[in-house]
């Protein structure tokens, strides 16, 4: 009798795990339709930038690097240097030598509007040459990754890729996942003489699930940046409160404002911050003297900083702001972050921020980048390569799987059958639900999409045919 009741249980939990099955499957297919061409545009700009900064240094090394020549000259000679070879353009920005034998570098605005860099042997202050900030394979690259160069169009876009990546991962772990010795015999194996379906999805489904962590984190970094997920909840619950600047007065402007267009340069966490404004009695004890580049320098190196970059004040109330980062390719450290504002009269720090005093997301972020960036050396550079090439064979396998199981001679997308057992839509709409609440463009689309195969596909004869 036992063994009986044992029986049924086992063949009525079959059609139920059949039907999570169809459900996963279904709702994998339907994700990679959006995702796989963002994924394999994601991949290839990655790999663009990984490599981009590797190739400006050979391709402009006579201006990037100097012969090292004892002690540097100051750096007000060095400004001065580049004010007289670019007397109409504005200097705003002046990035510390990382070795000896990099050249200075001054990032400055022409009468034209046009951003360029100037770089400057530190050991003699001659004018070596200057790049346009813009015309560059990272900075194209870069603008593809983040917005498609559709501006906040292409944000969204993106955004969605990456909510409905996750939907991609845990679908796929779940098919992945074996369950019976047909599952099992493809598991970590690839089988080159079962035919080419079975090729193609021990493939897909192996190195899906190889690299999922991997893709996992890149999505979530990403998706920090977005311009709702990430900008209305997470970086807003994570920015730093510009009330432990104390009694120091705040200017309109925000640390956002510091970076370059596209090109992120402030740690992530103060983006949304407000600035310290000049011209006060506020702050503590900073420099003591005339307050110069050179003195501000002097005491960023003497309170520890080693890579860092200067921005120079803008307007009145702008101030001297000291920034050595990951984000910006400063510093592999993160714990070494670090972001000083100076009042440009009297030298006193407004405000002196540091990795201890992050949030716990903000220095997995500072961690993030870091490694998504490929900063760490060599091994670094290689995994993400690796890890990029990875999911452009994934979305290439994944569509050979469709191409090969799709029926001949039929002009119709394919999608697998949805199951018939829809007392799991229950479950489907907690899901959604949460979802909804974690990833909002996500959500709403899966919710409208859910009711279009519920209400419109499965009963219209002509869509049926095409998504069935």
């Amino acid at each position: 009798m036992n063994h009986q009741t044992n029986q049924i249980g086992q063949s009525d939990a079959l059609p139920v795990q059949r039907t999570w099955y169809m459900t996963a499957w279904r709702w994998h297919f339907y994700a990679g339709l959006y995702v796989v061409p963002f994924l394999i545009m994601l991949a290839v700009t990655g790999l663009m930038m990984l490599y981009a900064g590797t190739l400006d240094n050979l391709r402009f090394k006579d201006i990037l690097f100097v012969e090292p020549a004892g002690q540097t000259v100051p750096v007000t000679q060095q400004l001065n240097a580049v004010q007289q070879a670019f007397p109409d353009a504005q200097v705003h920005q002046y990035l510390t030598p990382k070795q000896p034998e990099d050249a200075a570098r001054f990032a400055i605005v022409t009468a034209a509007g046009q951003g360029r860099f100037v770089t400057v042997n530190p050991y003699t202050a001659a004018v070596l040459g200057s790049l346009d900030r813009d015309d560059n394979l990272y900075t194209l690259a870069n603008e593809i990754h983040g917005t498609l160069l559709m501006g906040d169009l292409g944000d969204r876009l993106i955004e969605l890729a990456a909510s409905f990546a996750v939907i991609l991962i845990v679908s796929g772990a779940y098919l992945w996942w074996p369950r019976d010795h047909a599952s099992k015999a493809g598991m970590f194996r690839i089988r080159m003489n079962s035919g080419r379906r079975t090729f193609w999805r021990d493939l897909h489904a192996n190195l899906g699930a190889v690299t999922a962590v991997f893709l996992l984190l890149f999505m979530l970094s990403g998706l920090s940046w977005s311009g709702i997920w990430g900008s209305k909840m997470v970086q807003a619950w994570n920015s730093f409160p510009a009330g432990v600047f104390g009694d120091v007065p705040l200017s309109d402007a925000k640390h956002a404002e510091m970076n370059h267009g596209a090109l992120e340069e402030v740690p992530w966490n103060l983006e949304q911050t407000p600035m310290p404004a000049s011209g006060s009695h506020a702050g503590h004890d900073g420099i003591h003297g005339p307050v110069n580049l050179d003195a501000v320098v002097a005491f960023a190196k003497a309170q520890g900083l080693t890579a860092f970059r200067v921005n120079l004040p803008k307007g009145e109330q702008g101030a001297f702001s000291v920034l050595q980062s990951t984000m910006s390719n400063d510093i592999t450290d993160a714990t070494q972050d670090r972001t000083l504002h100076l009042d440009q009269y009297t030298g006193k720090v407004l405000a002196d921020i540091q990795y201890d005093e992050y949030s716990p997301m903000a220095k997995a972020m500072a961690w993030g980048i870091a490694l998504h960036e490929g900063d760490f050396g060599w091994w670094n550079k290689a995994v993400n390569t690796f890890l990029c090439l990875s999911f452009i064979l994934i979305s290439f396998s994944g569509v050979m799987m469709w191409w090969l199981r799709r029926p001949k001679g039929k002009r119709m997308l394919s999608a697998p059958p949805a199951p018939k057992n829809m007392t799991l839509w229950k479950g489907a709409t907690v899901v959604i639900a949460v979802l909804g609440v974690c990833f909002p463009l996500a959500g709403i689309t899966i919710l409208t999409v859910l009711l279009a195969d519920r209400l419109i596909f499965s009963r219209v004869p002509t869509l049926a045919r095409f998504f069935g």
